[in-house]
């Protein structure tokens, strides 16, 4: 039996706002074991349909012990932003509408949000203005869409069409890290073909930053195209790399510069930490996350591209059955058009411009770059603080909002005693933090990108690391 669609929805808001009024007080791991979540929600496949508010009430009820309360202002594990509401509140609206966001012609009016919002994030982040972009599921999509384009243009520099003949037979492309970059950017040169074997690590610094000297003689060995890959924000330290030095050894040799900048891009957005990014816009392309910094749901990440003919033609498609914007001449006279097809990899899609279009005019720029500045003063106070508590010791305070600290153990079982006091603040549930390996030890990561972070959360998970302690 189905109901009124207001009934509905209603209900599903009232859970909703009782789900985000509860996250300053709920334990922030989950408290049910996946052997109980698969009993309650693990029923046979139905037969007949049931009443659409049971289906969300037993939903709701079903997943309660299962979820993380990575939405929360305690939550400093991996790099998780929590939803500004006018964002949660467009985010339900885009699956309301229900719009593929593939075409133009499929959605005008997500089709434009996308236009705008598009030009708003290049004049936010400080890149060119003519670059091209996409809204794509993640970093890593996004990734793999820049180094699409590289791959293109790279290739096409040498006489070779890689969309056409494929890359058997091409020139080998190397792709040139510092060995600190994040696995995701591993995975965009598997899912291209390139192969891991391109993969060339040419050294870092205890920090993380790629080490120039090296770089530059890399670059100067190679014989064929070349990408060099930039962080701006390592995931365990969140250094940023040289860009200014590194983009003209890269320019010098006619390599392409990707910058993978999941969090740390939006350092752009504020007066105090922009001189971070300082030479990051003389790259080829740009990535980041609005579900990291610029709190909007999953999923919704973000590339940039210098060079708009090479990104185009590395996703662009056609079909007979389609309308394409720019066969189609626009009424007024005005530029044709854009279909979001032609800029990322994925043909039905929702329309993921909204929620960050909605974030933007919510908090506006400097909004934005308050909240940055807030989440790296707690990054700051966390290390600090922890960092101030006996047998513990910090090996990377915070360049932004990333920070890493270890315990000591009188047996010199370092690691051990780090897991261990990890795996006793999660079970705590008053905060969460998680583990990385970090130059040959293992070490408590410490990651602040959530809005509704504030002292008081700082505090707490002070606390619950001072109990772990005993």
């Amino acid at each position: 039996m189905h109901v009124d669609s207001r009934e509905l929805l209603e209900r599903t808001a009232a859970h909703a706002a009782e789900f985000l009024a509860g996250l300053g007080s709920r334990p922030v791991a989950p408290g049910g074991s996946t052997a109980a979540l698969r009993e309650a929600l693990g029923r046979s496949l139905p037969e007949e349909g049931m009443d659409d508010v049971r289906v969300v009430d037993e939903l709701v009820r079903d997943t309660a012990d299962g979820l993380l309360a990575s939405a929360g202002g305690r939550f400093f594990g991996w790099v998780i932003g929590g939803g500004v509401p006018a964002a949660i509140a467009a985010d339900w609206l885009t699956a309301t509408w229900d719009q593929n966001a593939a075409m133009h012609a499929c959605g005008p009016a997500v089709a434009v949000v996308e236009e705008v919002t598009g030009e708003w994030l290049k004049e936010l982040l400080g890149l060119p203005s003519s670059a091209s972009y996409a809204f794509t599921t993640g970093a890593q999509s996004a990734h793999v869409t820049a180094l699409a384009a590289a791959r293109h243009k790279l290739l096409a520099d040498r006489g070779w069409d890689v969309e056409r003949r494929g890359l058997a037979g091409a020139p080998a492309l190397r792709v040139l890290t510092s060995g600190q970059q994040h696995a995701s950017i591993d995975r965009a040169v598997r899912l291209l073909g390139l192969g891991t074997d391109q993969l060339h690590a040419v050294g870092a610094d205890a920090e993380g930053r790629i080490d120039l000297v090296a770089l530059e003689r890399e670059l100067a060995e190679a014989d064929g195209p070349v990408v060099v890959c930039l962080q701006a924000g390592e995931i365990n330290t969140g250094s940023f790399d040289p860009f200014e030095e590194a983009c003209a050894l890269a320019a010098a040799r006619g390599a392409w510069v990707h910058v993978d900048g999941a969090f740390g891009l939006w350092a752009a957005v504020s007066d105090r930490h922009r001189h971070l990014l300082s030479g990051a816009g003389g790259a080829d392309s740009w990535t980041t996350d609005a579900h990291k910094w610029l709190n909007v749901p999953f999923d919704s990440g973000l590339v940039f591209v210098r060079h708009p003919s090479a990104h185009r033609a590395a996703m662009s498609t056609r079909a007979s059955y389609l309308v394409h914007a720019a066969d189609t001449a626009a009424e007024d006279g005005t530029a044709p058009a854009r279909d979001q097809l032609d800029w990322n990899p994925e043909w039905s899609r929702r329309a993921r411009a909204v929620p960050v279009y909605a974030a933007i005019r919510s908090l506006g720029r400097r909004g934005i770059a308050a909240m940055i500045d807030r989440c790296v003063g707690h990054a700051h106070r966390l290390v600090a603080g922890i960092g101030s508590l006996p047998g513990v010791e910090v090996l990377a305070r915070p360049v932004i909002n990333q920070g890493l600290v270890r315990f000591t153990a009188a047996d010199g079982d370092h690691d051990a005693r780090t897991d261990r006091v990890i795996g006793l603040v999660q079970r705590g549930g008053a905060a969460w933090f998680g583990g990385t390996t970090w130059n040959g030890v293992r070490a408590m990561r410490i990651s602040v990108v959530n809005w509704r972070t504030d002292d008081q959360d700082v505090d707490r998970a002070v606390a619950a690391v001072r109990a772990a302690l005993g």
